[in-house]
């Protein structure tokens, strides 16, 4: 297991003075640090159809982005260029034990681990992200500047999946080495090229924005066939002007608006939805045969442990009378009396199956982790 040192900062301390206000490079982050995979097992998984990855390319300041699955890696010539490879975590459990040293951030909002290879001078150019990252150096050497945030940068497209920013003034210029890491927060432009053959690790966050929420409020309002409600004005009286929209009417439809956002279970069923889905493809396993909620208990032992698979997104959320727990999109309702145990498995990456036994007397939660179980979303370890 990783553990995060950060410059002799407490993860508290971390969070008051540098989250989302200003960079910060972190010198040894990880002690010793070894890398989960190395550039070959990167490579195999970009020749996977349903795995995310691209290889970026600067040949004489041309600037190339080809996207995979990729059969050869003639691209990736022996300078400037880049294999990046999205959601790694979702394919890889040693990969996936780098994004645990993070989880001081609320698990709703790491996205996932991004893997890149880079052979000297690769780097996908100078950009902005409008998401937190942490960035850690593998093998090899990597050359990195930061800057402050500045409205006044122009960005551009290189390409049509390639889009920069023009150079920037820098608040941070060093080589990292293995096991340094590399605070971002939104909006800070930043670059990086390989001073050698380097690998690097980004565990990204989500931060979605006005336009996505709503736009994923409306799609569970459709599939769910809710917010039927119709505008309607039986206090409708004779007006001056025909076409103006009043300021009456503007106050209705945005009442009506509004109390969506103000009906807790609609609210709450779409939030503990939209923020577990994952983005990409995963590796999970269904069980086969499945088991079953009247035989769970019998069928696992206390001595086991029960695992999250890489990549599934767990959360809560408490209501008066219960609480709503959500597993990759899926939303499950359960009595107050089992919240230890759903904090347990959403906290948690691994959960000893002795520390859920008291909860097993709830039908609810032995239904839910039956189905999680046999979808594949947590599994047994070393299960016999």
């Amino acid at each position: 297991m990783y553990q995060l040192s950060i410059n002799a900062l407490t993860e508290a301390a971390f969070l008051a003075q540098y989250w989302q206000k200003k960079p910060l490079l972190i010198k040894q982050g990880f002690q010793n640090f070894i890398d989960p995979l190395s550039p070959e097992e990167l490579a195999g998984l970009a020749m996977e159809d349903n795995i995310e990855s691209r290889i970026v390319t600067n040949h004489d300041n041309h600037w190339d982005a080809h996207h995979g699955p990729f059969e050869d890696f003639s691209l990736l010539t022996e300078q400037h260029s880049t294999l990046l490879v999205q959601a790694v975590d979702h394919w890889h459990p040693q990969a996936a034990s780098l994004l645990e040293p993070f989880r001081f951030i609320p698990n709703w909002r790491i996205d996932d681990l991004m893997i890149s290879f880079s052979t000297p001078g690769g780097g996908v150019g100078p950009h902005l992200d409008q998401y937190d990252v942490f960035i850690i150096q593998g093998q090899g050497k990597r050359r990195w500047r930061v800057g402050m945030p500045d409205a006044s940068l122009k960005q551009f497209a290189q390409n049509k999946s390639l889009l920069q920013v023009e150079q920037f003034a820098a608040c941070i210029d060093a080589e990292l080495e293995p096991g340094d890491i590399l605070y971002i927060p939104p909006g800070c432009p930043h670059e990086g090229y390989a001073v050698e053959n380097a690998m690097n690790y980004s565990v990204g966050f989500r931060a979605p924005d006005q336009k996505d929420l709503l736009s994923s409020l409306a799609d569970h309002l459709i599939d769910a066939e809710l917010g039927t409600t119709r505008y309607s004005d039986p206090d409708l009286s004779l007006r001056d002007s025909l076409g103006e929209v009043s300021r009456q009417d503007k106050g209705k439809i945005r009442t009506m608006l509004e109390s969506i956002l103000h009906d807790s279970d609609i609210f709450d069923q779409w939030l503990g939805q939209t923020l577990s889905e994952p983005k990409h493809e995963m590796d999970l396993a269904p069980l086969d045969p499945p088991l079953t909620a009247d035989t769970l208990q019998d069928d696992i032992s206390p001595q086991d442990t029960l695992v999250r698979s890489g990549g599934v997104r767990a959360l809560y959320q408490l209501t008066t009378h219960t609480v709503i727990m959500s597993v990759n999109g899926q939303n499950f309702t359960l009595p107050l009396e089992v919240l230890p145990a759903v904090k347990k498995l959403t906290d948690q990456s691994c959960t000893p199956v002795s520390s859920l036994l008291s909860e097993f007397a709830c039908l609810e939660f032995k239904q839910t982790l039956t189905t999680l179980i046999n979808d594949g979303s947590f599994y047994i370890e070393d299960w016999v």
